[in-house]
């Protein structure tokens, strides 16, 4: 599979991106690390007239500490840059602990933190070919109207995978939105919608630029647990993330997030409260698990089924817990 013609942009600096992005808006895709752009363009899954480049720009690279005590991340900071920094290992652990699990050492060399969270949704019916989705009738997300995981369905249900985004949740991570109109800062949380197809919320000439991580998260242990089929490359199936602060052999606060089982990664609701001021114990554990998968949506988007991938949340919620909790 080749790629389609495209002009390539390489732009000044940050603002000249937005520019370009607002001049061919509809018709331009960024370039960031290209590990997901570039073979979604070869499966014909997008046909952009230009590519922005913004490889270069160095003002959106780098891990910044700030004076009050938050941390700033550029966009395009390599994710194996992410994986291996002291500081973010020793204030912000399930952060590294996440980005060393993203596909292959090549690959993390290119991908960065912004492309992880920006990353397209993913279903066995859209990653295809051209003539594999075209024998299939095509379906919501790209080309036709029908849904072959919810048949009759009219919510696109293709799965988020990306591994960085739930362990940001867990640390309440905030992200910079650069336009024309300026710059905005917002919640993670809510920059995804929860639908496949237009899942998260960016507008056409906007571009995430940082990211931010608060101080009030620092000091949290925290473990990442993944289910994938080749262990050394593939996009999550399942992913948990857990960020815990214990004080005096009891919890202080603890957060879970999930990824690659519903169309956005998601906090998991009512864990905060059921952990709050107790010691785990495998009955607790085991309970969070329960609610963690409660959560879960799995639909037959992958190579496994839905039963396994939510057994699966359960298994490593309890594994994660146990493993942040112990001493």
């Amino acid at each position: 599979m080749s790629l389609p013609e495209f002009k390539l942009l390489r732009p000044r600096n940050l603002a000249d991106a937005v520019g370009q992005l607002a001049q061919h808006a509809g018709s331009i895709r960024i370039l960031a690390g290209g590990t997901d752009l570039l073979p979604s363009m070869r499966q014909k899954l997008f046909d952009s007239q230009y590519l922005l480049d913004i490889r270069h720009l160095a003002e959106l690279k780098g891990i910044r500490p700030q004076p009050d005590g938050c941390v700033e991340i550029g966009a395009l900071t390599a994710l194996t840059t992410i994986a291996h920094s002291d500081f973010l290992r020793q204030h912000y652990p399930v952060l590294p602990e996440a980005a060393k699990t993203v596909a292959s050492p090549v690959l993390r060399n290119m991908g960065t933190i912004g492309g992880n969270i920006c990353l397209d949704t993913r279903c066995l019916w859209y990653n295809q070919s051209f003539q594999w989705r075209k024998s299939c009738g095509f379906c919501i997300k790209k080309d036709g109207d029908l849904c072959h995981v919810a048949p009759g369905g009219m919510k696109c249900w293709a799965a988020f995978s990306g591994d960085t985004p739930p362990a940001l949740l867990c640390l309440n991570a905030d992200i910079e939105i650069a336009s024309p109109a300026g710059v905005r800062r917002v919640k993670l949380s809510d920059f995804y919608t929860g639908d496949g197809v237009i899942h998260r919320k960016l507008q056409l000439n906007e571009l995430v630029t940082r990211v931010f991580l608060p101080a009030s998260s620092s000091g949290y242990r925290g473990v990442y647990r993944k289910l994938r089929i080749r262990g050394s490359i593939d996009y999550p199936l399942a992913g948990v993330a857990i960020v815990l602060k214990r004080s005096n052999g009891h919890i202080e606060d603890a957060r879970i997030g999930i990824t690659a089982v519903n169309p956005a990664p998601l906090l998991v609701k009512g864990a905060t409260e059921l952990l709050k001021g107790k010691s785990l114990t495998e009955d607790l554990a085991e309970a969070v698990g329960d609610l963690a998968a409660q959560t879960a949506k799995p639909l037959t988007t992958s190579a496994l089924t839905p039963e396994y991938r939510r057994e699966m949340i359960r298994v490593f919620t309890k594994r994660a817990l146990i493993a942040a909790a112990g001493d």
